[in-house]
């Protein structure tokens, strides 16, 4: 009986994977816009009319300036740079907590590794992240007259926030299973985490009193590094790196910790 090989078997195992993920990636873009004429055109549509809605209601209703400092003269580009990063969180955490309910039946079959599904729907997430990301940009440069050279550094801001999403997501797809009032508890601390996070509000509005919910706050650290990046066209300051590094990073081992507990009792409970 010949001996099998570690290394070869490891290979094929991450191969599988790989494949799989793909897969499923290409299944839930493709659901997200099946039927629909314009296709993966929605994902400009979406965020061209958030920030076109933004520049009507705070740039000429409210006349709203951008706070000094910023990086430019429009609060609409100030405020849509807050949300990008926002938009991809939230996006993935939210459709996360119900991936593996929806997918229970690949999530049932004893070799599927049901971890990679929360990974999908950020993967998925990403491609329209990235759209926006390129749509800002080229509004951006046509206000300001150049691009942020800075702007090679988001692939770097994305992995932070995939860390981030896919550990929490990890944590409420889990929950789903067991507490089906998981997703509608997301969608509501979601609605609150992004109040209490500076995108719409400028940070030193916030009281001396509550400046611990910045400190505790992951997605802070994350919304300023981007803003520096696209529209000061400044290296972000270590500080602010590391720490969303460090929520990041622990989220993810955490989740994923959190998530090979509970997948235990997955087949029996779907």
């Amino acid at each position: 009986m010949p001996r099998r090989i570690p290394g070869a078997h490891f290979a094929r195992n991450l191969v599988t994977r790989r494949t799989l993920l793909f897969q499923l990636v290409k299944r839930d873009f493709h659901q997200r816009y099946v039927g629909s004429a314009a296709g993966w055109l929605w994902g400009l549509i979406h965020p061209l009319v958030l920030l076109g809605v933004y520049t009507y209601i705070f740039s000429i209703c409210l006349k709203t300036p951008p706070p000094a400092g910023s990086g430019t003269d429009s609060y609409a580009i100030y405020l849509f740079a807050g949300m990008l990063p926002w938009l991809l969180f939230s996006d993935t955490v939210q459709r996360a907590s119900g991936s593996i309910v929806e997918a229970s039946n690949l999530v049932t079959k004893t070799m599927f590794p049901s971890e990679i599904v929360p990974v999908s729907i950020f993967l998925s997430s990403m491609i329209s992240h990235l759209l926006t990301v390129l749509l800002f940009l080229v509004i951006a440069g046509l206000l300001a007259g150049h691009v942020s050279g800075m702007a090679a550094l988001l692939p770097l801001f994305i992995l932070l926030v995939g860390l981030l999403a896919v550990g929490i997501g990890w944590i409420v797809a889990a929950l789903q299973v067991y507490l089906r009032d998981t997703a509608q508890v997301v969608a509501v601390v979601l609605t609150l985490w992004m109040w209490i996070t500076p995108i719409m509000i400028v940070e030193s509005q916030i009281p001396d009193r509550l400046r611990f919910v910045l400190v505790a706050n992951p997605m802070f650290y994350i919304v300023r590094v981007y803003r520096q990046v696209l529209l000061r066209n400044a290296m972000p300051s270590l500080r602010d790196l590391a720490m969303a590094s460090a929520f990041s990073i622990v989220a993810f081992v955490l989740g994923g910790l959190f998530f090979r507990h509970m997948k235990r009792g997955f087949a029996d409970v779907l």
